[in-house]
This record gives structure tokens, sequence and C-alpha cells, in this order.
């Protein structure tokens, strides 16, 4: 399948060639009249072929739906255009290039109004609360902990769990899935005797483990967090709670004005995280605070639906998430937490920076090229918005 990015691109360039042509050939007779010939074919043509090929096989794609969004920032782009079309032709002698300068001028600029349109769209979409029927599950709720070489607090972080959300769910109707990812230590003996459900694989990531509890999980709500428990267990009832609100998925944000901050995080990891998540704004448009707070939960067919597409293994699968949820329109929530940055984390601050780095351009292709669209067994029931 041919990346989107790369039909963009050729119809970007398309329509640049068709600009500029007609320009070149009818300005003679009248700049002003060449110019605006010129651009309204090329703004026509730009929106035929992404609509019959670079949208071909997505009739109902957010660009396809909101034709007076593309009209208006086409206008305003003409605008520029000619803006920097006079005020060029005033300092340089070569129509041709003058032109080429306010093309380029003038395509910069629409392709970031035409992003921050689509990106209050999607913004707008993941408030909007569905009202389904009842997820699918044969339990309430499934807590997921992805585990490496946790033989030390293992047995802490599922007594703790059973115990906090043992006082609002009867222990037979919620599962804590550790997930060991390969470990080298006792991690699954320890969590097994501790009560929770052991699943293991050879060592892929956390990413891949989530990606395993997720999708052998039977709750009706599933909710992951880390096995330092630097999210408080008490915060799975929240999300819980806010699930039970009508919400799809329900994130963990530390960037939230009502978050609490036990222990600081050092002052390195937290420049990195931050950047991170700046770099998340190339893929995602929903411009999301902290696409990797340790902390998650959905509904549990809708997390079913997003796990089975998740594609990273490493820490980029959270991006992926937020990826998935953006284009099925699945109604989002941030909600503040309490965090206590713990010692012993198995994170390699520099070399895992720049694999999520290449991992979020990885995203960015392979959501171009249409690797998580879903499919009939990803659909989720929906009804009337709320």
């Amino acid at each position: 399948m041919r990346s989107k990015l790369r039909l963009f691109v050729g119809v970007g360039l398309t329509a640049t060639a068709v600009d500029l042509g007609l320009f070149i050939g009818l300005s003679s007779r009248s700049i002003v009249g060449a110019n605006l010939v010129a651009l309204v074919v090329a703004a026509n043509a730009s929106y035929l072929l992404n609509r019959f090929i670079t949208f071909r096989d997505e009739p109902d794609a957010r660009w396809i739906r909101q034709p007076l969004r593309f009209g208006l920032v086409a206008v305003l782009a003409g605008a520029l255009d000619f803006a920097v079309l006079f005020a060029l032709d005033m300092v340089l002698p070569w129509l041709g290039i003058v032109k080429l300068l306010a093309i380029s001028v003038a395509g910069v600029f629409r392709w970031f109004l035409y992003r921050g349109f689509l990106s209050a769209l999607v913004r707008r979409e993941l408030r909007d609360r569905t009202n389904r029927p009842r997820s699918d599950g044969e339990l309430a709720l499934s807590v997921v902990v992805p585990a490496y070489n946790e033989a030390e607090r293992i047995r802490d972080t599922v007594e703790t769990i059973l115990e906090v959300v043992g006082e609002r769910v009867n222990s037979d109707e919620f599962e804590v899935v550790v997930v060991d990812d390969g470990s080298s230590d006792e991690t699954s003996r320890i969590a097994s005797d501790a009560g929770a459900r052991v699943l293991t694989q050879v060592n892929k990531g956390k990413g891949a483990a989530v990606r395993t509890g997720v999708r052998q999980s039977i709750g009706r709500t599933v909710v992951f967090l880390d096995a330092d428990l630097a999210y408080p267990a008490s915060q799975i009832l929240s999300i819980m709670d806010e699930v039970a609100q009508g919400w799809d998925v329900v994130v963990g944000s530390r960037r939230h004005q009502k978050t609490t901050t036990v222990v600081e995080a050092r002052l390195l990891r937290s420049l990195g995280g931050r950047i991170i998540n700046a770099f998340t704004h190339l893929v995602l448009l929903g411009h999301f605070r902290d696409t990797q707070c340790g902390i998650k939960g959905f509904r549990g067919d809708v997390a079913r639906s997003i796990f089975d597409r998740t594609l990273i293994d490493g820490f980029a699968f959270d991006v992926e998430v937020f990826l998935i949820a953006e284009q099925n329109e699945f109604s989002l929530t941030e909600i503040p937490v309490v965090v206590e940055n713990r010692a012993g984390s198995s994170v390699s601050l520099v070399r895992d920076t720049f694999v999520l780095l290449r991992d979020l351009f990885r995203v960015r292709r392979w959501a171009g090229e249409g690797r998580y669209r879903a499919t009939k067994n990803h659909m989720v029931p929906s009804s009337e918005t709320t």
C-alpha cells in the first residue's frame, strides 16, 4: 500500500506545477488574472486528486468531510500568495522565481493552517462521549502490569492492587495480569504466588508486554500501569469511574494542572519527556499534554480493538494508542494523576529516547500506509453521542 504522505507529496508537486505553469503561460496578459486563474485551477486540482487518489479508499476521512474548511484555507493561502507575489515583484526581476517563492510561502502557511483546523476537529471529536452498549468481557476489570526483572517489588505491587481494588470490586470480578517480558529472575513465580495471572514472553519491550496482556484480558474495563506503582493503585478506581461515565479511553497526564507530584523526576528525565512529547505532535493531531504517562484505561472492547493493531514493541506504543483513538474517533479524556517517581527503573534515558524517536517516524509512516486502519474485527458497537 502506497504511503499517504508520498501521495500527498505527489499531489502537492502536481498542483505546484499546474499553478506555476498556468501563471507563467498567462502572465504576459495580466499578472493578477494569471495568478487568480492559476490559484483556482491548482486548488481544485489538489482537492480532486487527493479526493480520488490519496483518499480514494477513505471517503469518510476528515479531510474529505471538510470541503468548506479546505476552501477557506485555499482562499487564505491564495491571499498570502498574492501578497508575497506583489511584494517580491517589486524587488526581483525574475517573475517565475517570484511566483515559485510565493507558492512556497503559501504552501507552508496552508499546511500549518489546515493541520490546525484538523487538530481542533479531532479535539472536539475526542470530547464527545458515546453512549455505547455494555462492553464485552467476563470480568468487571482487568489490570495489566508489564514487568521485567521486577522480582524485588512485584509481590508488593500485586498485593497492593488486589487490596485496593478489592475494596470496591469483588475479588472474583477482577484480575491482575502480570506480563513477564522475558525476566531472568523470579518475577513470574513471585507474581503468581501473590495472586496474579501470569503471562510470559521472550523479551520484546514494554509495548509488546502491554499488548499481550490487553489482548488476553477479559475485563469490561482494562487498565495498565507500571510495576513500580509510580501511580498509586487507587487511581485504577478513578479510571474505572471515568470509563463508567462513558469514556472510551482514559489517560493519566502528568501535565494536568491538578496533578500531584510526590517525588519529582530528575531534571534530565523530565526534560527528555517534554522533548519526546513535543515530537509526538508530528504524528498526532490532538496535541495531548502527556502521551507517555504510565497509567491508562479503556473500555474492554476498545482496549482490545486498539491493541490488536499496535505494532511497536517499545515505549512508542503509547503514541499508537492515541493515533488509533484519533483515527477511530474514540472518546478520550485526560485526568490528573499522583506521581511518585521511583528509583530502579529499567529505562535508559538516552538509548530509549533515541529508540522512541525512531519509532515515532515509523508510526507516522505506517499510519500513512494505512496499517492502523480498523477491520470488521476491530469494530466497537456505538449509539448516539452524549
